[in-house]
């Protein structure tokens, strides 16, 4: 299954940030408390900065 057939939602729901994960014909719900929020923002910032560093880096 590709990833074109993934979708991802951010939505509010009261007092948690709801992410809905598609993909395919199955679908993760995902409730997170506005510190959880927060701290995988953080998380993926990281380690997005990190990822992109990486493709900068030649192997000979």
């Amino acid at each position: 299954m590709g990833q074109e057939n993934r979708k991802i939602n951010v939505d509010i729901e009261r007092k948690w940030v709801r992410i809905i994960i598609n993909h395919g014909k199955d679908e993760e719900i995902l409730k997170l408390s506005l510190n959880e929020a927060t701290n995988l923002k953080e998380q993926l910032n990281s380690t997005i900065e990190d990822y992109l560093q990486r493709q900068n880096i030649r192997i000979d």
